[in-house]
């Protein structure tokens, strides 16, 4: 998990206005937002639009961050509180519903939701093995834009963004057992989808 001492130095740096605290948080966490609006909004202008808004009110409210939740699960926040809000405002109904099928791949993991055993690394890094893990990535990320709403936003804060899961289940509004299903059924599907691609 990022240290609050790098939270601390982005948010002073928020406040006195300066370009490249604002461009580190911009990347870190840009992608990651956009998908969980996405999840929410269930379409990508719509995510795109709240994701620009959410920087809008951080960068205008940083000066009232008080650091009782990491930055990153603060700008989480706004961004879920201004997704539903949209949702609302539009009289929209997005299903969050977990979905997906349990099999004996269930196994493969230990009570807290870890691999058990981790895919063996490759020994040496060429060229062609680069080249296949950047195709791979893109298939995890298609993998993952592909997982029901609520699905894909719990893998986006707990493993992309390594938000703590008391401070998922607070931005989500979801309880702890919620979340180690959801979680669980995620990393499920994913599996399944990358061994269907290997």
């Amino acid at each position: 998990m990022r240290n609050r001492q790098d939270d601390a130095a982005l948010v002073a740096g928020l406040v006195r206005g300066d370009e490249t605290a604002f461009r580190t948080l911009y990347a870190r966490h840009t992608p990651a937002m956009i998908r969980v609006a996405c999840a929410i909004l269930g379409d990508r202008a719509s995510a795109e639009d709240v994701t620009h808004d959410t920087w809008i009110a951080v960068l205008s409210k940083i000066d009232g961050f008080e650091g009782r939740s990491s930055l990153a699960g603060w700008i989480f926040t706004i961004l879920v509180n201004n997704a539903r809000s949209r949702v609302r405002r539009e009289a929209r109904s997005i299903s969050f519903d977990a979905g997906g099928a349990e099999d004996g791949l269930a196994a493969a993991f230990d009570g807290r939701g870890r691999w058990k055993q981790m895919p063996e690394l490759w020994e040496e890094i060429t060229p062609e093995r680069i080249v296949a893990g950047r195709r791979l990535a893109d298939h995890l990320l298609a993998a993952i834009d592909a997982l029901p709403p609520m699905q894909r936003a719990v893998i986006v804060l707990r493993v992309q963004q390594d938000l703590d899961p008391a401070e998922t289940c607070r931005i989500l509004g979801i309880s702890d057992g919620n979340l180690r299903v959801l979680l669980h059924r995620a990393r499920l599907a994913l599996r399944n989808r990358l061994a269907d691609l290997l």
